[in-house]
């Protein structure tokens, strides 16, 4: 029996590399993500190539950031930046924008989001 992958549902590398560009595309204009945006360099373009490349394997396509960078180890490389609640909801938020935007199916969106926010929530390194 075939299982298909999240990369697959929701339209592979076409989808994934939108889904990227309109994640720091909102993070970048829309002021609710202000704090979150304050995190990142001046170009986005670095972090919205990694984040690519971490969601191509985390959906189940090619592993292009393990391929390139090795193990995520995402804790451990969000250490530097002060990560509490504010920070986690802005996270989200802005990628439950970008999911609708780039017309993921609602059924995966809810199950993303589910993922999306544990994993967010595992970044966190500050209370409040």
């Amino acid at each position: 029996m075939e299982t298909t992958t999240t990369y697959e549902k929701i339209g592979g590398d076409p989808v994934v590399a939108k889904l990227c560009a309109r994640f720091y595309e909102l993070m970048d204009t829309v002021p609710q993500f202000a704090e979150l945006r304050a995190m990142h360099p001046a170009d986005l373009k670095n972090s919205s190539e990694k984040l690519y490349m971490f969601l191509s394997g985390w959906m189940g396509g090619p592993d292009l950031f393990v391929e390139k960078f090795g193990h995520p180890r995402l804790r451990g490389r969000h250490m530097p930046f002060s990560i509490g609640l504010q920070e986690r909801d802005q996270w989200v938020a802005c990628m439950v924008l970008a999911m609708e935007d780039v017309g993921i199916d609602e059924a995966v969106r809810a199950k993303l989001l589910e993922n999306f926010f544990h994993t967010a929530d595992f970044m966190r390194n500050k209370e409040g």
